[in-house]
């Protein structure tokens, strides 16, 4: 079985949009009227959740005019905040199948099919013109993804000039090892957490300029001692990423251990197409 097969293996859960939707019955919401903000405990799937997903799409700064790309596009989430915060239209496009039929569910009981469409299909090899998108978002993807250099090429390729790319990866900053299961990954057959160095010459390299970076480590251990703080007070809420995997938790402990140990990190990075 190839990386990709593998990959999209990883994150086919089966049945997981029925989950989602009883899930937000529980919390007394009405599935078939959501609002974008009603799915941001499960579809914000990364460190920094939904504030991280907020904060970057401000400095992007996107317009009402942009078509953006959201590479590994999983659920939707940030896809669905760039089309409701700054009015763009968003293509997601992810590897996994169920994923992209539930991102496309979802946005639909969102109300904003419109706006936000997701496809199935590889980051190496788009299924897009060159040159069609304003912009384009990357949002901890890159860790299951061997040949960066392509990745990074390929987003160039549909990328217009002066366009603007937004990456935010977990890359490696320091020392040790990183245990498995992670969330990305429950082998190391899958994983493939680079340094910030190799994200900085490859995206130099694949007609970028890097225009910002940030290590958003503290940003992300801050939620993450409040989130574990509230589920202490208040309990495990029916909508989380445990509906994602029953191991879940371990997961999630795995990444804020190698977090804290300063082994790892979130970083930001923006780049804009040359």
């Amino acid at each position: 079985m190839d990386i990709e097969r593998q990959v999209a293996s990883h994150y086919t859960r089966g049945g997981l949009e029925g989950a989602i939707l009883d899930a937000l019955t529980k919390s007394g919401k009405n599935p078939d009227k959501l609002v974008n903000t009603d799915l941001s405990s499960i579809d914000e799937f990364h460190l920094g959740w939904y504030a991280e997903t907020d904060e970057l799409a401000r400095e992007l700064g996107f317009s009402r005019d942009s078509h953006v790309l959201d590479v590994g596009s999983g659920i939707g989430g940030p896809a669905r905040h760039l089309a409701v915060e700054l009015g763009c239209r968003v293509t997601g496009i992810d590897l996994t199948e169920e994923l992209v039929q539930v991102a496309t569910s979802l946005t639909s009981r969102c109300g904003l099919a419109d706006r936000v469409s997701f496809r199935q299909g590889s980051a190496l090899t788009l299924p897009f013109e060159d040159g069609a998108f304003d912009g384009a978002l990357l949002m901890h993807v890159g860790m299951n993804i061997a040949d960066t250099a392509t990745l990074f090429s390929e987003v160039r390729r549909v990328l217009k000039p002066g366009g603007r790319f937004g990456v935010y990866d977990i890359m490696q900053i320091g020392e040790g090892e990183i245990p498995f299961p992670m969330p990305w990954a429950m082998t190391q057959a899958t994983s493939f957490v680079e340094r910030p160095e190799t994200y900085r010459r490859l995206l130099e390299a694949g007609g970028f300029e890097i225009e910002k970076e940030r290590n958003r480590r503290d940003f992300a251990l801050a939620l993450g001692r409040e989130m574990r703080d509230k589920v202490a007070r208040e309990g495990m809420p029916a909508l989380g990423p445990h509906i994602l995997g029953a191991d879940m938790p371990q997961r999630i402990g795995n990444v804020m251990t190698v977090l804290e140990g300063g082994t790892i990190a979130p970083i930001e990075m923006i780049a804009r197409a040359i």
